[in-house]
Protein backbone atom coordinates (compact mmCIF):
# COMPACT_ATOMS: atom_id res chain seq x y z
CA UNK A 1 0.00 0.00 0.00
CA UNK A 2 1.43 3.63 -0.93
CA UNK A 3 2.83 5.50 2.10
CA UNK A 4 0.00 8.36 2.90
CA UNK A 5 -2.69 6.10 1.82
CA UNK A 6 -5.92 6.26 4.28
CA UNK A 7 -7.68 3.06 3.02
CA UNK A 8 -5.99 -0.25 2.13
CA UNK A 9 -7.75 -1.44 -1.22
CA UNK A 10 -8.12 -4.82 -2.94
CA UNK A 11 -5.18 -4.44 -4.82
CA UNK A 12 -3.17 -4.30 -2.13
CA UNK A 13 -4.58 -7.08 -0.95
CA UNK A 14 -3.88 -9.14 -3.85
CA UNK A 15 -0.57 -7.76 -3.43
CA UNK A 16 0.42 -8.64 -0.21
CA UNK A 17 -1.40 -12.37 -0.60
CA UNK A 18 0.41 -12.96 -4.29
CA UNK A 19 -3.12 -13.85 -5.76
CA UNK A 20 -5.37 -11.73 -8.00
CA UNK A 21 -8.28 -9.27 -7.47
CA UNK A 22 -10.85 -11.57 -8.34
CA UNK A 23 -9.31 -14.86 -5.91
CA UNK A 24 -9.69 -11.69 -2.90
CA UNK A 25 -13.32 -10.83 -3.91
CA UNK A 26 -13.95 -14.66 -4.22
CA UNK A 27 -12.91 -14.83 -0.62
CA UNK A 28 -13.98 -11.85 0.82
CA UNK A 29 -17.29 -12.25 -0.74
CA UNK A 30 -17.50 -16.08 0.68
CA UNK A 31 -17.56 -17.42 -2.74
CA UNK A 32 -14.51 -19.11 -2.81
CA UNK A 33 -14.86 -22.98 -2.01
CA UNK A 34 -14.55 -24.92 -5.10
CA UNK A 35 -12.28 -21.60 -7.20
CA UNK A 36 -9.50 -21.27 -4.68
CA UNK A 37 -8.08 -23.67 -2.34
CA UNK A 38 -8.44 -23.27 2.03
CA UNK A 39 -4.76 -22.07 1.98
CA UNK A 40 -5.22 -19.60 -0.58
CA UNK A 41 -8.52 -18.49 1.03
CA UNK A 42 -6.29 -18.10 4.57
CA UNK A 43 -3.51 -16.52 3.17
CA UNK A 44 -6.33 -13.77 1.51
CA UNK A 45 -8.14 -13.18 4.74
CA UNK A 46 -4.64 -13.14 6.80
CA UNK A 47 -3.81 -10.06 4.63
CA UNK A 48 -7.10 -8.23 4.54
CA UNK A 49 -6.25 -8.27 8.34
CA UNK A 50 -2.89 -7.54 8.71
CA UNK A 51 -4.02 -4.20 6.26
CA UNK A 52 -7.04 -3.65 7.75
CA UNK A 53 -8.70 -3.72 4.84
CA UNK A 54 -12.23 -3.11 5.01
CA UNK A 55 -14.55 -3.85 1.44
CA UNK A 56 -16.50 -0.95 0.08
CA UNK A 57 -20.03 -2.59 0.83
CA UNK A 58 -22.45 0.06 -0.40
CA UNK A 59 -20.70 -0.26 -3.61
CA UNK A 60 -20.57 -4.14 -4.00
CA UNK A 61 -24.51 -4.10 -2.66
CA UNK A 62 -25.65 -1.51 -5.16
CA UNK A 63 -23.63 -3.96 -7.82
CA UNK A 64 -25.59 -6.90 -6.29
CA UNK A 65 -28.85 -5.75 -5.88
CA UNK A 66 -28.83 -6.64 -2.14
CA UNK A 67 -28.80 -5.13 0.87
CA UNK A 68 -26.64 -7.64 2.74
CA UNK A 69 -29.83 -6.98 5.78
CA UNK A 70 -32.05 -9.83 7.21
CA UNK A 71 -35.01 -9.18 9.43
CA UNK A 72 -35.25 -11.37 12.43
CA UNK A 73 -39.14 -11.16 13.90
CA UNK A 74 -39.80 -12.30 17.47
CA UNK A 75 -42.12 -12.14 20.18
CA UNK A 76 -41.85 -9.56 21.87
CA UNK A 77 -38.74 -10.04 24.39
CA UNK A 78 -39.92 -11.00 27.43
CA UNK A 79 -37.39 -13.85 27.91
CA UNK A 80 -33.50 -13.89 27.27
CA UNK A 81 -34.29 -17.15 25.09
CA UNK A 82 -34.82 -14.66 21.96
CA UNK A 83 -32.00 -12.66 23.18
CA UNK A 84 -29.66 -16.03 22.16
CA UNK A 85 -31.49 -16.95 19.23
CA UNK A 86 -30.32 -12.91 18.00
CA UNK A 87 -27.01 -13.20 19.49
CA UNK A 88 -26.22 -16.55 17.42
CA UNK A 89 -28.26 -15.17 13.83
CA UNK A 90 -25.34 -11.97 14.20
CA UNK A 91 -22.69 -14.05 15.01
CA UNK A 92 -23.00 -16.69 11.55
CA UNK A 93 -24.34 -13.05 9.39
CA UNK A 94 -21.33 -10.85 10.70
CA UNK A 95 -18.90 -13.94 9.55
CA UNK A 96 -20.47 -13.35 6.11
CA UNK A 97 -20.88 -9.44 6.00
CA UNK A 98 -24.91 -9.16 6.76
CA UNK A 99 -26.22 -7.14 9.35
CA UNK A 100 -29.49 -8.75 11.77
CA UNK A 101 -32.06 -6.24 12.26
CA UNK A 102 -34.20 -7.35 15.28
CA UNK A 103 -37.84 -6.71 15.24
CA UNK A 104 -39.74 -8.06 18.45
CA UNK A 105 -43.89 -8.14 17.39
CA UNK A 106 -45.37 -5.35 19.48
CA UNK A 107 -48.13 -7.63 21.18
CA UNK A 108 -46.13 -10.62 21.81
CA UNK A 109 -47.83 -12.53 18.42
CA UNK A 110 -50.23 -11.11 16.12
CA UNK A 111 -50.24 -8.17 13.54
CA UNK A 112 -47.50 -5.81 13.88
CA UNK A 113 -46.99 -2.33 12.03
CA UNK A 114 -44.40 -2.37 8.90
CA UNK A 115 -41.25 -0.79 10.29
CA UNK A 116 -39.93 -0.32 6.46
CA UNK A 117 -41.25 1.94 3.53
CA UNK A 118 -41.06 -1.80 1.33
CA UNK A 119 -38.91 -4.30 3.24
CA UNK A 120 -38.90 -6.15 -0.43
CA UNK A 121 -36.45 -3.26 -0.88
CA UNK A 122 -35.06 -2.69 2.44
CA UNK A 123 -34.38 -6.57 3.22
CA UNK A 124 -31.94 -10.16 1.61
CA UNK A 125 -34.38 -12.08 3.85
CA UNK A 126 -36.26 -12.68 6.78
CA UNK A 127 -35.83 -15.43 9.88
CA UNK A 128 -39.39 -15.69 11.72
CA UNK A 129 -40.49 -17.55 15.05
CA UNK A 130 -43.52 -19.44 14.49
CA UNK A 131 -45.02 -17.80 17.64
CA UNK A 132 -44.87 -14.62 15.55
CA UNK A 133 -46.25 -15.40 12.39
CA UNK A 134 -48.67 -13.15 11.67
CA UNK A 135 -46.59 -10.22 11.88
CA UNK A 136 -45.10 -11.55 8.21
CA UNK A 137 -48.08 -10.23 6.43
CA UNK A 138 -47.79 -7.09 7.99
CA UNK A 139 -44.04 -6.32 6.92
CA UNK A 140 -44.62 -8.36 3.54
CA UNK A 141 -41.88 -11.02 4.70
CA UNK A 142 -43.67 -13.76 3.39
CA UNK A 143 -43.07 -12.68 0.08
CA UNK A 144 -38.95 -12.28 0.59
CA UNK A 145 -36.62 -15.57 1.18
CA UNK A 146 -38.14 -17.08 4.27
CA UNK A 147 -36.52 -19.21 7.00
CA UNK A 148 -39.38 -20.49 9.57
CA UNK A 149 -38.24 -21.07 13.44
CA UNK A 150 -40.06 -23.67 15.68
CA UNK A 151 -42.86 -24.22 12.88
CA UNK A 152 -44.69 -27.30 11.23
CA UNK A 153 -42.41 -28.29 8.15
CA UNK A 154 -45.43 -29.66 6.80
CA UNK A 155 -47.50 -26.29 6.52
CA UNK A 156 -44.37 -23.70 6.88
CA UNK A 157 -44.47 -20.57 4.83
CA UNK A 158 -40.42 -20.75 4.74
CA UNK A 159 -38.54 -22.10 2.09
CA UNK A 160 -37.05 -24.10 5.11
CA UNK A 161 -37.74 -24.78 9.24
CA UNK A 162 -35.11 -24.87 11.18
CA UNK A 163 -36.60 -26.60 14.59
CA UNK A 164 -35.47 -27.62 18.07
CA UNK A 165 -36.43 -31.52 18.70
CA UNK A 166 -39.00 -30.14 21.41
CA UNK A 167 -40.36 -33.36 21.18
CA UNK A 168 -37.88 -35.29 22.14
CA UNK A 169 -37.83 -32.66 25.37
CA UNK A 170 -41.56 -33.69 26.43
CA UNK A 171 -40.47 -37.11 25.91
CA UNK A 172 -37.75 -36.62 28.48
CA UNK A 173 -39.59 -34.74 30.56
CA UNK A 174 -42.56 -37.37 30.86
CA UNK A 175 -40.09 -40.50 30.52
CA UNK A 176 -38.08 -38.84 34.00
CA UNK A 177 -41.54 -37.99 35.96
CA UNK A 178 -42.77 -41.65 35.21
CA UNK A 179 -39.73 -43.06 36.12
CA UNK A 180 -40.20 -41.65 39.76
CA UNK A 181 -43.40 -42.93 40.20
CA UNK A 182 -45.87 -40.31 39.16
CA UNK A 183 -48.86 -41.05 37.43
CA UNK A 184 -51.08 -38.00 37.76
CA UNK A 185 -50.22 -35.11 36.03
CA UNK A 186 -51.24 -31.19 35.20
CA UNK A 187 -49.98 -29.62 32.39
CA UNK A 188 -49.72 -26.01 32.58
CA UNK A 189 -49.93 -25.53 29.06
CA UNK A 190 -48.56 -21.71 27.72
CA UNK A 191 -51.67 -20.03 26.02
CA UNK A 192 -50.47 -19.36 22.62
CA UNK A 193 -51.29 -20.56 18.99
CA UNK A 194 -47.90 -22.08 17.73
CA UNK A 195 -46.97 -25.51 16.83
CA UNK A 196 -44.10 -26.00 19.57
CA UNK A 197 -46.46 -26.02 22.17
CA UNK A 198 -49.16 -28.52 20.23
CA UNK A 199 -46.33 -30.65 19.67
CA UNK A 200 -45.28 -30.47 23.85
CA UNK A 201 -48.67 -31.69 24.35
CA UNK A 202 -49.47 -34.21 22.35
CA UNK A 203 -46.39 -35.75 23.03
CA UNK A 204 -46.67 -35.46 26.79
CA UNK A 205 -50.37 -37.12 26.31
CA UNK A 206 -49.00 -40.25 24.26
CA UNK A 207 -46.40 -40.88 26.50
CA UNK A 208 -48.56 -40.67 29.17
CA UNK A 209 -51.05 -42.65 28.49
CA UNK A 210 -48.75 -45.45 27.47
CA UNK A 211 -48.87 -46.30 31.29
CA UNK A 212 -51.65 -47.52 32.65
CA UNK A 213 -53.20 -46.04 35.89
CA UNK A 214 -52.29 -42.61 34.67
CA UNK A 215 -54.52 -39.16 34.55
CA UNK A 216 -53.16 -36.26 32.60
CA UNK A 217 -55.39 -32.85 32.86
CA UNK A 218 -54.30 -29.61 30.82
CA UNK A 219 -54.59 -25.74 32.24
CA UNK A 220 -53.88 -23.00 29.79
CA UNK A 221 -51.90 -19.67 31.14
CA UNK A 222 -50.29 -16.54 29.35
CA UNK A 223 -46.59 -16.72 29.35
CA UNK A 224 -46.40 -14.77 32.27
CA UNK A 225 -45.77 -15.19 36.53
CA UNK A 226 -49.18 -13.77 37.13
CA UNK A 227 -51.11 -15.84 34.46
CA UNK A 228 -49.02 -18.87 35.78
CA UNK A 229 -49.91 -18.31 39.12
CA UNK A 230 -53.56 -17.83 38.60
CA UNK A 231 -54.08 -20.78 36.42
CA UNK A 232 -52.31 -23.11 38.73
CA UNK A 233 -53.56 -21.81 42.40
CA UNK A 234 -57.67 -22.20 40.13
CA UNK A 235 -56.67 -25.92 39.12
CA UNK A 236 -55.02 -26.89 42.57
CA UNK A 237 -58.31 -25.31 44.05
CA UNK A 238 -61.05 -27.23 41.71
CA UNK A 239 -62.82 -30.76 42.27
CA UNK A 240 -62.10 -32.06 38.91
CA UNK A 241 -59.78 -35.57 39.64
CA UNK A 242 -56.97 -37.06 41.80
CA UNK A 243 -54.46 -34.31 42.96
CA UNK A 244 -51.58 -34.17 40.21
CA UNK A 245 -48.24 -35.29 41.72
CA UNK A 246 -46.67 -33.78 38.62
CA UNK A 247 -47.00 -30.09 37.24
CA UNK A 248 -45.35 -29.67 33.39
CA UNK A 249 -44.56 -26.43 32.81
CA UNK A 250 -44.28 -25.54 28.87
CA UNK A 251 -41.94 -22.50 29.71
CA UNK A 252 -39.62 -21.85 32.89
CA UNK A 253 -41.86 -18.28 33.46
CA UNK A 254 -44.97 -20.57 33.76
CA UNK A 255 -42.82 -23.26 36.52
CA UNK A 256 -42.06 -19.91 38.60
CA UNK A 257 -45.37 -18.56 38.28
CA UNK A 258 -46.77 -22.34 39.61
CA UNK A 259 -43.86 -22.32 42.38
CA UNK A 260 -45.48 -18.90 43.78
CA UNK A 261 -48.58 -20.76 43.56
CA UNK A 262 -48.24 -24.11 45.51
CA UNK A 263 -46.18 -22.15 47.95
CA UNK A 264 -49.33 -20.20 48.70
CA UNK A 265 -51.74 -23.83 48.55
CA UNK A 266 -49.02 -24.81 51.15
CA UNK A 267 -47.50 -26.92 49.17
CA UNK A 268 -43.75 -27.97 48.78
CA UNK A 269 -41.66 -28.75 45.76
CA UNK A 270 -40.85 -31.28 45.04
CA UNK A 271 -42.06 -32.86 48.47
CA UNK A 272 -45.62 -32.64 47.61
CA UNK A 273 -45.94 -32.06 44.15
CA UNK A 274 -42.69 -31.67 41.07
CA UNK A 275 -42.58 -29.21 38.91
CA UNK A 276 -40.69 -29.45 35.53
CA UNK A 277 -40.24 -26.23 32.68
CA UNK A 278 -38.66 -25.67 29.02
CA UNK A 279 -36.02 -23.60 28.35
CA UNK A 280 -33.33 -23.28 30.98
CA UNK A 281 -33.52 -19.97 31.42
CA UNK A 282 -31.60 -17.86 34.21
CA UNK A 283 -34.72 -18.22 36.00
CA UNK A 284 -34.42 -21.22 36.34
CA UNK A 285 -31.48 -21.71 38.95
CA UNK A 286 -32.38 -18.54 40.88
CA UNK A 287 -35.85 -20.25 41.77
CA UNK A 288 -35.60 -22.82 45.03
CA UNK A 289 -35.39 -25.44 44.64
CA UNK A 290 -33.64 -24.98 41.35
CA UNK A 291 -36.10 -26.37 38.67
CA UNK A 292 -35.68 -29.25 36.20
CA UNK A 293 -36.00 -28.27 32.85
CA UNK A 294 -35.18 -28.56 29.08
CA UNK A 295 -32.50 -26.86 27.91
CA UNK A 296 -32.97 -24.97 24.71
CA UNK A 297 -29.87 -23.54 22.78
CA UNK A 298 -31.09 -20.43 22.01
CA UNK A 299 -27.99 -19.31 20.19
CA UNK A 300 -27.71 -22.84 18.43
CA UNK A 301 -30.69 -22.25 16.77
CA UNK A 302 -29.83 -18.63 16.03
CA UNK A 303 -27.07 -19.97 14.09
CA UNK A 304 -28.68 -22.69 12.87
CA UNK A 305 -31.42 -20.41 11.45
CA UNK A 306 -29.42 -17.90 9.55
CA UNK A 307 -27.04 -20.47 8.29
CA UNK A 308 -29.92 -21.70 6.40
CA UNK A 309 -31.56 -18.05 5.00
CA UNK A 310 -27.48 -17.92 3.44
CA UNK A 311 -28.38 -21.27 1.82
CA UNK A 312 -31.46 -20.59 0.62
CA UNK A 313 -30.06 -16.61 -1.04
CA UNK A 314 -26.62 -19.01 -2.31
CA UNK A 315 -28.62 -21.97 -4.02
CA UNK A 316 -27.67 -24.32 -1.50
CA UNK A 317 -29.22 -27.21 0.21
CA UNK A 318 -29.42 -26.11 4.41
CA UNK A 319 -28.14 -28.57 6.76
CA UNK A 320 -30.84 -30.56 8.26
CA UNK A 321 -32.11 -32.02 11.33
CA UNK A 322 -33.75 -30.75 14.38
CA UNK A 323 -31.67 -29.17 16.78
CA UNK A 324 -31.29 -31.55 20.14
CA UNK A 325 -32.10 -30.74 23.64
CA UNK A 326 -31.39 -31.82 26.92
CA UNK A 327 -33.05 -32.33 30.18
CA UNK A 328 -31.45 -31.13 32.67
CA UNK A 329 -32.76 -32.45 36.20
CA UNK A 330 -32.50 -30.21 39.24
CA UNK A 331 -34.22 -30.26 42.58
CA UNK A 332 -37.74 -29.77 41.53
CA UNK A 333 -38.36 -33.08 41.01
CA UNK A 334 -38.22 -35.90 43.16
CA UNK A 335 -39.80 -39.31 43.22
CA UNK A 336 -43.55 -39.35 44.22
CA UNK A 337 -44.70 -40.47 47.99
CA UNK A 338 -47.65 -41.84 46.43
Amino acid sequence: MARGSTRPTSRDVAQAAGVSQAAVSLVLGDKWRGRVSETTAERVREAARDLGYRPNLAARNLRLGRTRTVLLVVPALTTEFFGGVYTGAARVAARHGFGVVLYPSPEGVGPARDPFASAQAALDGVIASSMAADALSAIRGDQLPLVMLDSDPRGSHGAVTVNLDIKDGARQVADHLLALGHRHFLHLAADVPSWTFEVRAQELATRVAAVTGTTLRTVAAPISIEGALAATEAALTGPDGPRPTALVCDDDKLAAGAYKALRRLGLRVPDDISVTGVDDLGLATALDPELTTVRLDAETFGERGMAALLAVLEGRTPQEGDIPVELVVRGSTTRTRA
